[in-house]
């Protein structure tokens, strides 16, 4: 990780690009993908799990059997530990719950607003080296408290066509049973487009590589939502001279890890710290078990020498999925920051915390997206329906208004709709 210190706005620009992976014509193999599953359903689907997870597959649908094996056979104090990350999402996103409030605007004239979840949703987890199962916990709780009344969820299996017992266990948990081993593009298309064994759904959610992400954005070619758009994951740390180091560097790296394409950033009002930061950083690295992935991450990511005075302005303009604040005057920024996924404050908060289990949601948007997209919450689950119910004498208070706008803007029948009724009134 370099350190820059007092950067200009020129090569502050150029510190905090994102890295750019080198990219393949993805919007030519999603779309030869979808068109294989919208031609040939399940069997297409088949094949493609063969070709990129070489498993074969007689039944795409995980059984029940395979749940209840893997719930068993889990280590119970993964399970306890599930459990409790469990209740404390389940009591934030609980209280996310928005009753209809009947709002009399005119005197006769009432409305009001209704959360209805959406009918059919379906859930990505990534398998492979790390499966996120904790993301299930993220996705499945809400889409649960939203009442959505299809939900289902893909993941993808390994060569002997098993899916990861903790994947399994979790989806148990919060009541998820229809799961298809499915992952990458075909399972985005196969919840887009439906198979004989998987059903479309509305909206799509959940993180992924490239390919997935791609798939995800041309899915809502056919009129599927999907939660927002997502990219590798990252980190920005405010610190100051009093900040431990060891939890500086344990917070980046724990971003680091996720692989090549990460981001981690740190901002610091002190340059003998960062040097400090920075070989702590390498003390650490050597006793990761993804080293090579966290050492790929560094190498995209920074060190920010700076005034306190220009630390908004760097985070704001960043707008990073995680922030950290690690200094002993958080108080000041917390009020001033408008762009940024999820913030952790003070110095026993690390990212990990909501990653897991204090209660807020790990789905968040990247590579700036934070700028104008929420992270994962109930909202994303439910659509707001309004209603509204005027009375007599609603109408004849509210009915002049509406005819002078009506006929203002030239539309006469909208008028008529008034004026018939208040003829009669």
């Amino acid at each position: 990780m370099k350190i820059y210190q007092n950067p200009s706005e020129e090569e502050l620009k150029k510190i905090l690009t994102r890295p750019f992976l080198e990219q393949v014509d993805l919007h030519a193999i999603v779309e030869e993908i979808f068109d294989q599953v919208a031609l040939n359903g399940d069997e297409a689907l088949k094949q493609l799990t063969q070709k990129f997870d070489f498993a074969s597959l007689e039944n795409l649908e995980v059984t029940e059997q395979e749940i209840n094996l893997a719930s068993d056979n889990l280590d119970e104090t993964l399970k306890i530990a599930i459990k409790e990350a469990y209740k404390n999402i389940y009591l934030f996103h609980e209280k996310q719950v928005e009753e209809p409030n009947k709002i009399e605007t005119t005197p006769g004239v009432i409305c009001w607003r209704k959360s209805v979840g959406i009918e059919k949703v379906g859930l990505y987890i990534p398998g492979g080296s790390a499966p996120l199962f904790s993301t299930i916990l993220m996705l499945a709780i809400p889409a649960k408290i939203a009442k959505c009344k299809e939900i289902i969820l893909c993941t993808p299996c390994d060569s002997s066509s098993a899916v990861n017992p903790a994947i399994l266990f979790t989806a148990k948990l919060c009541g998820i049973t229809r799961i298809f081993k499915l992952g990458g593009i075909q399972a985005i298309a196969a919840m887009t487009l439906g198979t004989e064994s998987v059903p479309a759904v509305y909206k799509i959610f959940g993180p992924g590589n490239q390919y997935v992400t791609a798939a995800k954005l041309y899915a809502q070619k056919f009129k599927v939502a999907i939660d927002m758009p997502a990219g590798p994951s990252e980190v920005m740390v405010v610190c100051d001279e009093n900040a431990n180091e060891k939890y500086v560097a344990s917070d980046l790296l724990a971003q680091a890890e996720h692989g090549a394409d990460s981001q981690v950033i740190l901002v610091c009002t002190n340059l003998e710290k960062a040097e400090k930061i920075k070989r702590e950083l390498e003390i650490q690295l050597n006793d990761l078990p993804r080293k090579k992935q966290a050492s790929l991450a560094l190498e995209n990511s920074a060190a920010i020498v700076t005034s306190k005075e220009n630390i908004i302005s760097i985070v704001n303009s960043y707008a990073p999925e995680h922030l950290i604040l690690n200094t002993n005057f958080n108080e000041s920024l917390i009020d001033k920051i408008s762009n940024a996924g999820s913030v952790f404050i003070g110095q026993y908060t690390p990212e990990s915390a909501g990653d897991y289990a204090s209660g807020t949601n790990h789905t968040l948007p990247t590579n700036g997206y934070v700028k104008q997209y929420s992270g994962v919450s109930l909202d994303s689950f439910v659509k707001k329906i309004t209603f509204q119910e005027i009375s007599k004498e609603g109408l004849l208070n509210l009915g002049k208004t509406i005819e002078i706008m009506a006929s203002a803007e030239g539309l006469e029948a909208h008028k008529n709709a008034v004026s018939i009724r208040l003829k009669d009134l």
